[in-house]
């Protein structure tokens, strides 16, 4: 028996969706519902590996944390990675297979993966009762729809009901709303539900009249309507929309437990991968964390992290460009803390050989760790455990690059050499005992009086933040009728809003 489903689309990218999908999939499985997550295809630099060596979009994994099961390439078959403004990697069922430009990708590769996500999609049905599919962008984008595997494309192969997202807080909802059914084809709008408003803030009552019509003109209800929360953007997919100037987080934290705070600047390198990695220092009390792009910005910085990236020799060559890469060597010689995770890792060391992402041979590194790397056409993506500073860590790695390391002392497969650290170990900073040991260090280094919280578990804070987006779905969608859609499918006989999509 195939279990239900829906699919969770937006009015646009940023819309809500991830964080609407792992809502509805916390309040599901908090009513005893086996759920499962899916997003045929994901675009994004910050992916996770799964324990069979599987490399996924974060969203996804975040989202199988949320249903409470182990994350699967099941849950992702395709991950595009972007290495530039026109090619990304392509990432099927968790293995890379190549690298394709926007036009080859859309020109005809992706309508040949369909029967390969319909039957991803199809043996999670058969194995959970209810799969939560996350959609891409908008379902009106008329000039993809004709090869589009993830929004209506799989909603009409799959006979998925879809429940569309608009960010209210952005304006315009109700326009985006008519205009999303309105360009979509008579068979794609008989799939179309309804709605669902994200992020308003104020008086429900004063939305209330324009929901009704609403309604009137396109005879489709709204399932909910979601209050402005801080704090919820957990595991977004795209860290290049991450703003140079903001901090990580908008969440409150405790207050500072030691008499100072610590300072981390992170490097806001192109195609920054896995900006994820810094999210557990932002949770702790004490510790101020925000992303930079000019070397002056790394003065009064404790720590500088140098963040994973897709491409690794242009974000070196940035570095340089900015006059961050000189700032670095300079810091790193007066023995003031700097952390290197992944492509950062790569930058600090002496020289790489890459014939395989740039293909720009033999390339000079920034010096400072006695490592040289070279670029492997084989992909390694493992979920290492370990020991440092005297505490268990756990991380992933997801790289093409394969480091040599030639002096300094261990640290997580990389090395130490003063008070700079260099590892390809990804989400290493989410051990919670290694984490508070790193920051005791830093802070020694720095001088500051920083103590780090005793009690603070990132896990646990995860967890919270899942329960409360289940809680925005228990408490401001109509569930009853949410269940109905899963269970059952879109309502029959939802009229034909004109002009459609164009032939």
């Amino acid at each position: 028996m195939t279990g239900g489903g829906l699919l969770v689309a937006g009015t646009t990218s940023d819309a809500g969706k991830s964080v609407v999908t792992a809502g509805i999939c916390r309040w599901l499985v908090r009513q005893g519902v086996k759920v499962a997550p899916f997003k045929a295809q994901n675009m994004s630099l910050n992916s996770f590996v799964t324990k069979e060596g599987a490399e996924i979009g974060r969203a996804q994994a975040m989202q199988a944390q949320a249903c409470r099961v182990e994350p699967t390439a099941l849950m992702n078959p395709v991950l595009l990675k972007p290495g530039g403004e026109s090619s990304s990697q392509v990432v099927l069922l968790g293995k890379p297979v190549g690298e394709l430009s926007a036009r080859g990708y859309h020109g005809g590769r992706q309508q040949k993966l369909l029967g390969t996500v319909l039957d991803c999609l199809e043996q999670l049905r058969g194995t959970y009762d209810a799969v939560i599919c996350e959609g891409a962008g908008s379902p009106a984008e008329i000039n993809l729809r004709r090869t589009d595997i993830v929004n209506m494309g799989i909603a009409r192969n799959a006979g998925l009901p879809v429940l569309v997202v608009g960010d209210i807080d952005r304006g315009g909802v109700f326009a985006s709303f008519f205009g999303t059914v309105a360009l979509l084809s008579r068979e794609d709008q008989e799939c179309v539900a309804g709605f669902l408003v994200n992020k308003f803030r104020g008086d429900v009552s004063l939305l209330e009249p324009g929901l009704d019509m609403l309604q009137g003109l396109t005879g489709r209800r709204t399932y909910g309507v979601l209050p402005f929360r801080h704090g919820l953007g957990i595991d977004e997919e795209d860290g290049l929309r991450v703003s140079l100037r903001g901090t990580v987080r908008e969440s409150l934290v405790a207050p500072p437990v030691g008499e100072d705070v610590l300072r981390v600047a992170v490097c806001a390198i192109p195609l920054m991968s896995n900006f994820t990695d810094v999210d557990a220092l932002a949770a702790e009390p004490g510790v101020v964390v925000r992303f930079v792009d000019r070397p002056e910005e790394l003065a009064d910085a404790d720590l500088v992290i140098v963040p994973g990236t897709r491409g690794t020799v242009r974000a070196m060559e940035w570095l340089r460009e900015r006059g961050l890469a000189g700032a670095l060597v300079r810091r790193a010689a007066e023995q003031r803390p700097v952390l290197g995770i992944c492509g950062g890792f790569q930058i600090l060391g002496e020289h790489i050989e890459d014939d395989v992402e740039s293909r720009r041979g033999h390339v000079e590194g920034l010096g400072i760790l006695p490592v040289r790397v070279r670029f492997a056409r084989e992909k390694t993506l493992t979920r290492p455990e370990g020991e440092a500073l005297g505490e268990c860590v756990e991380g992933y790695e997801i790289h093409h690059g394969v480091a040599d390391v030639q002096g300094g002392t261990p640290f997580l497969d990389g090395c130490r050499v003063g008070q700079t650290w260099g590892t390809h170990w990804h989400g290493s900073l989410e051990s919670d005992g290694f984490r508070r040991a790193f920051l005791r260090e830093v802070a020694a280094a720095a001088g500051r009086r920083f103590v780090p919280a005793p009690d603070t578990s990132f896990a646990a804070l995860r967890e919270e933040q899942l329960d409360r987006l289940g809680d925005l779905i228990e408490q401001h969608a109509d569930t009853d009728a949410l269940w109905r859609l899963i269970e059952s499918g879109a309502p029959r006989g939802l009229p034909f809003i004109p002009p459609g999509a164009p032939a």
